[in-house]
Parts: structure tokens; C-alpha cells; sequence
């Protein structure tokens, strides 16, 4: 009976969705194990998440069913338990983002193995929202990306650069090489900065294990590319005041992150426990008042719908490398 009641509450929440159980269409899901459904609707996305990656459930198209089920707005049909609780009053009274913790996403994300990592991105190892508007392949699109950054920024050779987040060098190798600047890249990473300087080897570019909380020199521009995901909004004042810090006067900082449509300050607990730890996805307004009487904001540009491409890019790269890396990772990783 009770069984019965909670897959009656999962079909409540996937029906307006258009989604069925055991249906026939490539973004229902297909049940193997029946504790799914308590799973599910007691832990939200956590259990929803983790019961796939335990092959409690399978779905034919995980993305057609996601983009279904997400504006459906399935976690306002789940009565909050006390985990689900726990999870967002732990966020809100914890500093997720604090210099203590600055280095946990390092360990847990990016060191996990710079091959993964190869096999899965452009050629170039840019791991952000790509540029698609004439590229005609991934390493066209974040070529086009990393140049479109340099061109708002009018870079010209002798200029010093900053880049927060660098991630494996990208950026500071192509902007080095095509436009003549010297970069400091720092990141939280200790593979990127292997990688990194490796990559850059030659060129006027630093790679740096440091947390931008530790920076204390001058540049002319300042660039950040996906890592302002990872601040938290407890720290978005503190990032962007070491921002204008180190910035000369009357020169140019271009943030590029994710963004979300509404202000929040807990992130999935899906996303926080497996993908990204203690990260955020800053709003518009979040981002806007952080700035304020440091900035102003000259240009916006939202490429958000390219994401879309990038992120369809990226696994089937991943999945077509699967074989090369599956003795590595294993099976619960590749469904994660």
C-alpha cells in the first residue's frame, strides 16, 4: 500500500510533465526497482540522481526527459523532509564558498584526471559555454569564444592580464600566442596547473596554484571564464572588491558565468554532491549588486542557448571515449 502510494506521487509529479512510467516514448523512464519511488520523493533530486546511477531506473533520452520535467518544477510537488531541510539551511548559515574550503572543488572535480578531461572537451581544453554563431564544430566554437573575450576586451600586445579560474591554460595560451599579452593564471587545481604549464610553456604566461582571495598585483584587464559558479554568494562582494583592487583605473573586466533566472542561494543537491561542490550559479541581480559603486556594466551578452551545443559536444565525445576510459572510472561514474 504504502509502495503503491509513492509511485501513485512520482506519476502525479512526471505526468504534467508529459512523462509516463514504462511508457513508450524516449524520455519516460523505465523502473527496475521498485524502492525508487520512496527514493525519489523523500530525497528529491539526490535520490532521483542517485537511484540512476545504483540502475534503479533507466531512461532512453536523459536530456529529453530532464528539459521536460525541470520546468514542470517538480521539487514544489515534494514536501520538504528533514534532509531536504538540512540541505538548504546547511547552505544558508555556511560560508559554501569561504578560502578554507576554496579548494575542495579542485580535488573533487578537476584532479580527477586530466585524460578525462582531454578525451571529453575541444582540443583546447576550454571547459565553458562555447560560442557557436559561425562555428561549425566545438573547436571552432571555443576558439571563436576565447576570441570574441579577447576582442571585448581590445587586447593589445604588453597588456598583463589576470584570469581567475584559468582552468588548463586556454585562454592564457591563446591570447599570448595570437595577441601578444602577458597572462597570470590562477586556479584551484593542482592538474590544471601541471597541465597548464605545460601548455604554455614558452609563451609570457604563469600558471598559479592560488585562491584569488591571495592576489595583490596590478593588471591592466581582468578575466574570468565559468569559475564565478564556484564564489558563492556569501563572497561575491569580497571577489569583486579584489577585483577592483587589482585593476588599474578606466580598464576592463569581462565575467563569464552561468547564470540563473532567479536569485537562490542553495544549488541542487545533486549538483553539489556529485558535479560541482559548494558552488552557486549567480543571478543577474545577484551579480548586479555586487558591483555596485566598483563597476559599471558596459555590455551583457548572454549565450546561454549555446550551452545547449557545448553540453551535447561534450558527452558525445565523452561517450565515444568511453572505452579508453572506463577501466578508470567505472560504470556508476559513466551514469553519473
Amino acid at each position: 500500500m504504502k509502495a503503491c502510494r509513492f509511485k501513485n506521487t512520482v506519476q502525479a509529479i512526471l505526468s504534467p510533465a508529459g512523462i509516463s512510467i514504462n511508457g513508450d516514448h524516449p524520455w519516460d523512464i523505465k523502473v527496475k526497482n521498485d524502492k525508487f519511488y520512496q527514493r525519489a520523493v523523500r530525497e528529491g533530486s539526490l535520490g532521483l540522481g542517485e537511484s540512476y546511477m545504483d540502475g534503479w531506473w533507466e531512461c532512453k533520452c536523459l536530456d529529453e526527459f530532464f528539459s521536460r520535467l525541470i520546468p514542470s518544477r517538480p521539487e514544489d510537488k515534494i514536501k520538504k523532509n528533514w534532509k531536504l531541510i538540512f540541505h538548504m539551511l546547511n547552505a544558508v548559515m555556511l560560508n559554501k564558498g569561504s578560502k578554507s574550503r576554496a579548494f575542495q572543488i579542485g580535488e573533487r572535480h578537476y584532479d580527477i584526471g586530466n585524460e578525462l578531461y582531454m578525451n571529453m572537451l575541444d582540443k583546447r581544453m576550454v571547459y565553458s559555454c562555447a560560442y557557436w554563431k559561425d562555428a561549425k564544430n566545438l573547436d571552432e566554437a571555443q576558439e571563436a569564444k576565447l576570441d570574441l573575450i579577447c576582442r571585448k576586451l581590445g587586447l593589445q600586445p604588453g597588456i598583463r592580464i589576470l584570469d581567475i579560474g584559468c582552468g588548463w591554460g586556454s585562454f592564457a595560451k591563446y591570447a599570448a600566442k595570437k595577441y601578444g599579452v602577458e597572462v597570470v593564471g590562477i586556479t584551484v587545481s593542482k592538474e590544471q596547473v601541471k597541465f597548464g604549464k605545460e601548455l604554455c610553456k614558452g609563451l609570457p604566461v604563469e600558471i598559479r596554484l592560488q585562491d584569488y582571495r591571495d592576489v595583490n598585483e596590478s593588471f591592466d584587464h581582468i578575466v574570468s571564464i565559468g569559475m564565478f559558479e564556484h564564489v558563492g554568494h556569501k563572497n561575491y562582494r569580497t571577489f569583486m572588491d579584489i577585483v577592483h583592487k587589482c585593476m588599474r583605473d578606466d580598464e576592463l573586466f569581462l565575467l563569464h558565468t552561468i547564470g540563473n533566472c532567479k536569485s537562490e542561494v542553495t544549488t541542487d543537491p545533486w549538483i553539489g554532491k556529485y558535479i560541482f561542490p559548494n558552488s552557486l550559479v549567480p543571478s543577474m541581480k545577484q551579480i548586479s549588486a555586487s558591483i555596485e559603486r566598483l563597476f559599471v556594466i558596459e555590455d551583457w551578452h548572454n549565450l546561454g542557448a549555446d550551452y545547449d551545443a557545448t553540453l551535447m559536444a561534450w558527452f558525445k565525445n565523452f561517450d565515444s571515449s568511453w572505452d579508453k576510459l572506463k577501466e578508470k572510472y567505472g560504470e556508476r561514474f559513466y551514469r553519473m
